[in-house]
């Protein structure tokens, strides 16, 4: 693509506000999905973390959901009052947080697995497309990333 083609893209034919709007929307999805179990999208995504990897330092939290520690604190302070989190010292090493779950937080797994069905429906997407747009998603996102580090070194 040439810099002359790229300015001739009108709004609507740009990734970037198709990414934008998709996400969006996503989220907007997930949020009415989301009202009985009473979680935020990025709870909810904290909660899916653990779910999968038991006990975590907060600090792989930050990394695996792209959360700064001043979003992540808040939240995660908002879930240990919900009772489905605690939060502990790392016996070998205090300067580390250990994020668990309770046995409130195990038991909404259960609920929560007709949320990922419900946003599934929704997004009119087979198991196969959306595996593959994940994959796709991720390439792009690796791609940026390495972008934005060579251009920020430059």
């Amino acid at each position: 693509m040439t810099a002359e083609e790229a300015d001739a893209l009108s709004l609507d034919d740009r990734l970037c506000l198709a990414l934008y709007t998709a996400s969006r929307s996503m989220t907007a999805r997930y949020r009415v999905a989301l009202e009985d179990l009473g979680l935020t999208y990025p709870q909810y995504l904290v909660m899916v973390l653990l779910w999968e990897e038991g006990s975590v330092p907060v600090g792989r939290l930050g990394e695996r959901l792209s959360l700064e520690s001043s979003t992540l604190s808040p939240l995660l302070k908002r879930l240990e009052s919900m009772g489905l989190i605690s939060r502990t010292r790392d016996r070998a090493d205090e300067r580390l947080v250990i994020i668990s779950l309770t046995k409130a937080g195990l038991r909404m797994q259960e609920q929560a697995g007709a949320v990922t069905l419900e946003v599934c429906r929704a997004s009119g997407l087979t198991m196969g497309d959306a595996a593959e747009l994940v994959g796709e998603l991720r390439a792009l996102d690796g791609r940026l990333r390495e972008s934005t580090r060579q251009a920020r070194s430059a």
